[in-house]
């Protein structure tokens, strides 16, 4: 019989399958590629030890406790966690950026489970390959009654007749599948399939989070999840915070930097921040988001922005995009700019700007930089005027010290049982019902006829001609 239990998730540390068998977890988790028949290396190629791979792959957490991040799928009491925990898997996309544990999850998932684990990438495999796949699970299902977990890594790399061979297996239960996209699988993924799946999106790293892990590298024992040639270095806080805070969330990033800078460095010499960087192939950046620098420069881009200067717009948000900005901030910024220093002298810019919003939102970083470069490019050189910002200022000074003044009888609602007897939207004038859907009815409160707030500026010559005909308009009529 062939050996089944070399590429079954283990439900015991010793790594025993439910046919009693034990064997070594790190079976399950080789770097060799997709996992391939009984018989045959994964991918027609000679696995690589876990103990021999890159860091990122060594220090790869392999139980819950060890992951970093994602609180808000693994917390206590979330259903991911509790159905990892019993060991009931459910099918699945995760979406989330590089490095934030996609693979790390789909294997503990699978290591949690006493089912076979299958993993296929998008990238490599197509409708033959998924065809084996589930062949093989069926042939398990009928001779053993053993389950069969899929990670489908890239799974948005498959178009819709590849997605469409998943269905009915993902459907009948034949095999759980795990995807997992740094695509919005909503944009990606079929619905028929997303319907049978549960989507869960994981966020980037945190600069903490990451700091973790590389501490956790210099202190890993020798062996699999040793740091190897990095634990034989000291590194200095200055140092980790950087490749922490400059890999944009990605831990993989940020251990194989370490990696590499321990590797270029003299043996036992202590890597610098120039090694870092040389490694990281990015410099240092003074920028602390939780402290002056993010005050201080999202204060420049706003009068970079504002004062018509697209290039240093641009050097701004670069500054804060190399920083680790969190980029929603600075989109709810350019929304602000576009309304307070642009306004109706040019419309198009607030919807510019929601739109880079919503960009940020559905695409996320790094691929969101370019809306938002082109927003700042758009908001630095459309024209520019404040009078809507000056407007509700003086609208809002005026009420607060004057207080609300009750508006005309005729402008109240009516759309309640009694209104009328009260007198209550009586003597509207409609002004449809007039040539150039203008009434001359008063609309100010009594006490504020004549009252001004806004006043349009020289950016908004076509607003201010078209308001002083709609006044003498009204006044005619």
């Amino acid at each position: 019989m062939p050996d089944r239990c070399s590429r079954r998730s283990a439900s015991t540390p010793e790594g025993r399958c439910r046919a009693g068998h034990t064997g070594s977890v790190d079976q399950l988790f080789d770097t060799g590629g997709r996992r391939a028949e009984p018989g045959h290396t994964p991918g027609g190629r000679t696995p690589v030890p876990v103990e021999e791979g890159p860091l990122a792959v060594r220090m790869r957490p392999r139980t819950l406790d060890e992951v970093v991040g994602q609180d808000h799928l693994l917390a206590e009491g979330t259903a991911l966690r509790a159905a990892i925990e019993r060991g009931q898997p459910h099918s699945m996309v995760l979406y989330g950026p590089p490095g934030s544990g996609k693979t790390t999850l789909a294997r503990i998932v699978a290591a949690a489970s006493s089912a076979a684990f299958e993993e296929l990438s998008a990238v490599e495999a197509g409708r033959a390959e998924v065809r084996k796949v589930l062949e093989r699970a069926a042939h398990r299902r009928t001779s053993t009654g053993e389950q069969t977990i899929l990670f489908l890594d890239e799974i948005h790399r498959f178009n819709k007749a590849q997605q469409d061979t998943l269905l009915p297996a993902v459907e009948e239960g034949l095999v759980t599948l795990i995807g997992a996209t740094t695509e919005n699988p909503y944009f990606e993924v079929n619905a028929a399939l997303l319907s049978r799946t549960q989507v869960y999106e994981l966020r980037p790293l945190s600069a903490a989070d990451i700091e973790v892990l590389l501490r956790r590298a210099l202190r890993a024992p020798d062996g699999v999840g040793s740091g190897g040639e990095v634990d034989e270095h000291d590194v200095s806080d200055e140092v980790l915070a950087f490749l922490a805070a400059r890999s944009g969330g990605d831990a993989r990033t940020a251990l194989a930097a370490l990696e590499l800078a321990a590797e270029t460095t003299t043996p036992g010499a202590a890597i610098t921040l120039e090694h870092a960087e040389d490694a990281l192939q990015r410099r240092a950046l003074r920028y602390d988001k939780d402290g002056d620098q993010h005050y201080d420069t999202i204060s420049a881009w706003i009068k970079a922005t504002r004062g018509s200067d697209p290039d240093a717009s641009l050097y701004y948000l670069a500054v804060m995009l190399e920083g680790g900005e969190d980029p929603r901030f600075i989109a709810r910024r350019m929304v602000i700019l576009a309304s307070e220093d642009v306004g109706n002298a040019d419309p198009q810019a607030l919807q510019i700007a929601v739109a880079a919003a919503h960009a940020v939102e559905h695409v996320g970083l790094p691929e969101a930089q370019h809306a938002l470069a082109q927003c700042a490019i758009y908001l630095a050189l459309a024209p520019k005027s404040n009078a809507a910002y000056r407007a509700i200022a003086a609208a809002r000074r005026h009420v607060r010290e004057h207080g609300a003044k009750t508006p005309p009888a005729y402008l109240r609602s009516a759309a309640y049982p009694g209104a009328k007897k009260l007198g209550r939207g009586q003597g509207y004038d409609y002004p449809h019902d007039h040539r150039g859907h203008l009434s001359a009815q008063e609309l100010m409160p009594d006490a504020l006829i004549g009252e001004r707030f806004y006043e349009p500026d020289d950016a908004e010559a076509a607003l201010r001609e078209r308001l002083e005909k709609i006044r003498r308009a009204r006044r005619s009529s």
